[in-house]
């Protein structure tokens, strides 16, 4: 059955994790969050290699399991940056293929990073709004692992890959996965900067999600990004210098609410 937001959530190959006890605890936490939306018109599909040790998945949860090779350029400072991010969008864009292909018929998509959370309150805004081309978060908060506080974020879409709701036939998906190029891979499915333009262009822009939509997690040791916490990012030395931009910064950081647990942590 056609559900009205299928989540997809691709994991690293289990040779490409650092610490895979700590991948399985961010999925899990991951996990928690996705499954408690409000509206139960939703399904995940969760993309693992063969063989990777997952947590427990609860109802809505279903695995499609690769045969994928581990991508030897998973380390960013290995390579040249461009040749480590074509890389990654390579490799994680094929898994988002397998996913979606698995999936069956689906209303909207949204790809989650297995390390983020999302508001419960995404599946609700696609059930009721089917035909709409999608979705795109334009604020959302950014959690330093562990802290008690997030950092609202005003143009989170460019920073953070768990950013589109996008209809699904507008990814126009190849019938098999043998009949997608590396170029469409890369491009429509292993980066999120590309998308949002190549649909505008086409005369099927995004909107802006009408709330703040999820929460980028940095600052543990997992991050392909190597993110540093909220505090050495937003907040360095210099800014004492600029009192204006002090405050205005300090105005986005806000304590995490029970009800902020709630809706995102899933707690």
């Amino acid at each position: 059955m056609k559900k009205a937001l299928t989540f997809v959530i691709p994991v690293r190959h289990q040779d490409n994790a650092r610490d895979w006890g700590k991948l399985k605890s961010n999925l899990t936490a991951t996990v928690k969050s996705i499954a408690s939306q409000e509206s139960t018109d939703w399904k995940a599909i969760i993309v693992a290699n063969r063989g990777a040790d997952l947590p427990a998945l609860p109802a809505g949860f279903d695995v499609k399991w690769v045969d994928f090779e581990s991508n030897p350029l998973h380390e960013q400072g290995s390579v040249d940056k461009e040749i480590f991010y074509e890389a990654v969008r390579l490799d994680k864009g094929r898994r988002i293929l397998a996913g979606m292909l698995h999936a069956g018929p689906m209303q909207h998509v949204m790809v989650v990073d297995d390390d983020d959370f999302i508001s419960n309150k995404l599946a609700a805004l696609a059930a009721s709004n089917p035909q709409a081309n999608g979705w795109y978060i334009r604020e959302g908060y950014v959690w330093g692992d562990g802290s008690n506080y997030v950092y609202r974020f005003a143009d989170f879409s460019k920073l953070c890959g768990t950013c589109y709701l996008i209809r699904a036939d507008l990814y126009e998906l190849p019938a098999s996965f043998e009949q997608a190029s590396d170029e469409y891979i890369k491009r429509m499915l292993g980066s999120h900067i590309f998308i949002r333009d190549f649909l505008e262009s086409n005369g099927k822009p995004l909107a802006p999600v009408p709330f703040v939509g999820a929460v980028y997690r940095v600052g543990h040791v997992g991050s392909h990004s190597k993110s540093t916490s909220v505090f050495t990012q937003y907040f360095p030395k210099w800014l004492v210098k600029r009192p204006v931009e002090l405050l205005r910064r300090l105005r986005r950081l806000s304590f995490i609410s029970p009800s902020m647990r709630r809706e995102y942590f899933g707690e």
